[in-house]
C-alpha cells in the first residue's frame, strides 16, 4: 500500500534544449548494438512495464508542455495552466484552454511508436508474460492503436467531470457553447486529468508501484524523467534488479544510470526492436 498523499508534482531541473508498422530505413547493414541489446533483454523478460510520456504522442502531432505554443494561447505558459490552483483561480481560461488542445488532438492519430509497444505487448502476452503499459499522456492514443489494460495516470482529456456530484461526462455531451461549461446539476466540468498540485489516483498509483518492483525489464519511453512520481519508478524497478531501457530524443536524467539507451524518435526506435525480436533485422 502507498502511505501518505502523492501528489503530481515537478522539479526544479529542466532538461537541455501490425500493418500499422513502417520500418524505419537502415543506415548499415547490420543491426545497431543498442537495439540487439534492448531485443535480447525484452526476448529473456517474462515481465515487462513500459512508461510513456509526452514524447510519444509529439510524433502524432500534439505538443508537449514544453513546445512554445502558437496564436491565441502563446502568452500562457502551460506548465502554469496545467495547475491545480490555475484553475480555482480563472475556471474560463483553463476550460477554454484545455478545449483548444483537445480540438487540436482530436484528430491525431496512433503513430508507429503507438504500434509498435501494442504489437510488443501482443507478442510478450502470446508467449505467456505478463505487460504492462503506464503513460502520463492524457490522449487515449494508445488505447487507439490497440493497447489494452493501459494505466493513465495522469488521467484522461476524453471526459470531463462535474466537480459539484464527481460525474464523468463524455465530451460529445458538453455544451461548450460558454466556458467554463457546467453540468446539469449546476457545478463546473473540468477535464478528468490530474493537474500538477493534485493527488495522482491510488488505484493507478499502486498499479504502477507493484507493476514496477516485480518486472524484468522496465522501458521509459518519450518522457524527460522529472515529473513525479513517474519518474522514480525506473529507479524504483532497477533497485529489484530490472533491466532497464531508455527511448529518447536526448538524454535525461536517467540516461546514465540506464542499461540501454536509445537515442532517437519511439516511432523509428520500437519498430526497429520489434524487427530484431522478429528476427528481420
Amino acid at each position: 500500500m502507498i502511505s501518505g498523499a502523492v501528489v503530481c508534482s515537478i522539479p526544479k531541473y529542466r532538461p537541455a534544449g501490425p500493418s500499422a508498422l513502417k520500418r524505419s530505413p537502415c543506415v548499415s547493414q547490420e543491426p545497431r548494438q543498442d537495439i540487439q541489446r534492448a531485443a535480447q533483454m525484452i526476448r529473456e523478460a517474462r515481465s515487462i512495464v513500459v512508461l510513456t510520456g509526452a514524447g510519444v504522442s509529439a510524433e502524432s502531432g500534439i505538443s508537449t508542455f514544453r513546445d512554445a505554443e502558437m496564436g491565441l494561447w502563446a502568452k500562457y505558459d502551460p506548465m502554469e495552466l496545467a495547475h491545480i490552483d490555475a484553475f480555482h483561480r480563472d475556471p474560463e481560461l483553463v476550460t477554454r484552454w484545455y478545449h483548444w488542445r483537445f480540438t487540436r488532438c482530436k484528430d491525431c492519430t496512433p503513430n508507429p511508436g503507438h504500434h509498435a509497444l501494442a504489437e510488443l505487448q501482443r507478442q510478450t502476452e502470446a508467449r505467456g508474460g505478463s505487460f504492462s503499459l503506464l503513460t502520463q499522456n492524457v490522449d487515449g492514443l494508445h488505447q487507439r492503436a490497440g493497447s489494452t489494460n493501459v494505466s493513465e495516470i495522469h488521467g484522461t482529456i476524453l471526459t470531463w467531470r462535474c466537480t459539484k456530484t464527481g460525474k464523468h461526462h463524455e465530451l460529445e455531451d458538453i455544451d461548450f457553447s460558454s466556458f467554463p461549461p457546467t453540468s446539469e446539476a449546476g457545478g463546473i466540468l473540468r477535464p478528468n486529468v490530474i493537474w500538477f498540485g493534485e493527488m495522482l489516483p491510488e488505484k493507478e498509483l499502486e498499479r504502477a508501484f507493484s507493476d514496477s518492483s516485480t518486472c524484468d525489464v522496465f522501458m521509459s519511453v518519450g518522457t524527460s524523467s522529472v515529473v513525479q512520481p513517474a519518474a522514480s519508478l525506473i529507479d524504483l524497478a532497477k533497485s529489484h534488479g530490472a533491466r532497464t531501457i531508455e527511448v529518447n530524443l536526448e538524454p535525461t536524467p536517467i540516461s546514465e544510470s540506464v542499461d540501454v539507451s536509445l537515442f532517437g524518435k519511439a516511432g523509428e526506435e520500437l519498430p526497429k526492436v520489434l524487427d530484431q525480436l522478429n528476427g528481420e533485422a
